[in-house]
């Protein structure tokens, strides 16, 4: 199958690193460092289980999207509606467009840019950019989708490319427990800038975090999600990651904006509306904006000095 995977940072690369791998004919499009990389010895994997070159096309074109049968959409959540509406011109009518995305809503908002279906999904993935090409699988490495003949189909497809996949009657639900998690993780890490394990060792961050998700869980019951799993289960199952830094944390130390807006922002949003308190959240959002308002003025008083 013709594979295209737009937005290939650390989950592009790892996903469509895994298709490529299994023999399907897949594109990442990518920062030009890293398509510079990946042409020159192919994008190297870096997994649980292996470690190599994968050998696969690379474009910076939104070009390489036209003729994809499969689409694995992976831009950061507040990229969505700006990147949809650049690559609706270029998908074939048949093309399925698979969301890789961070938040709940991702899917939601980017399928009346495409005038298309957005499958949805949860995915569970520790995965970084260690070097430009070069992707590191630290734990994970499944997704979750929708029963139905969509996310049947796909299925078909990831499945037998090593990526687990599981269906579920309550995808809503399974998304809302990704979100707690992230929003008691993500925002923590990237403020200390810590790995998951020595962030648990500090004086009250697990109090604050069984906070960050008691707001979120009663924001989604408010909502009428019926939130899927154990999610104190998958908040230990993502601390045992000892050694992983939140996308967060990576997007702050490399003066990237975050997705703070799409995660706990979005709970504080959807808190606001529904008439529920959420003020850990929106402690936590207010400090990662200041921190990314300094980055930015910082980056712009180095280019009025060059």
């Amino acid at each position: 199958m013709e594979i295209a995977v737009m937005g290939a940072g650390a989950v592009g690369c790892y996903f469509g690193g895994m298709l490529a791998r299994a023999g399907h004919d897949v594109t990442l499009v990518a920062r030009p460092v890293h398509v510079e990389a990946i042409r020159r010895a192919g994008l190297l994997m870096e997994t649980l289980t292996f470690r190599e070159h994968v050998r696969l096309r690379a474009s910076t074109d939104f070009c390489a999207l036209s003729t994809a049968q499969l689409v694995l959409f992976c831009v950061k959540a507040t990229d969505t509606e700006l990147t949809g509406a650049a690559i609706a011109p270029f998908l074939i009518p048949d093309c399925m467009v698979l969301s890789l995305q961070n938040g709940v809503d991702a899917a939601e908002r980017l399928q009346p840019i495409l005038g298309r279906p957005v499958l949805a999904s949860v995915v569970r993935v520790a995965a970084e950019m260690v070097a430009p090409g070069h992707v590191r699988q630290q734990g994970g490495g499944e997704l979750k989708l929708a029963d139905g003949q969509a996310g049947c189909r796909v299925s078909a497809v990831l499945g037998p490319a090593g990526i687990p996949v599981h269906l579920t009657d309550n995808l809503p639900g399974a998304q809302w427990t990704k979100l707690g998690v992230n929003c008691a993780f993500n925002a923590l890490s990237a403020v200390a800038q810590q790995p998951f394990g020595p962030l648990l060792m500090a004086e009250g961050v697990h109090e604050l975090m069984q906070e960050l998700m008691l707001e979120c869980l009663a924001v989604a019951c408010a909502a009428g999600v019926e939130v899927a799993d154990d999610p104190w289960e998958a908040l230990r199952r993502t601390g045992s990651q000892s050694a992983q830094y939140s996308s967060m944390a990576q997007d702050l130390a490399r003066g990237r904006p975050t997705e703070i807006d799409h995660l706990n922002g979005h709970v504080v949003r959807l808190g606001a509306k529904l008439g529920v308190p959420t003020p850990a959240n929106r402690s936590l959002q207010v400090v990662i904006k200041l921190i990314e308002t300094r980055g930015a003025e910082a980056a712009a008083r180095l280019r009025l000095s060059q």
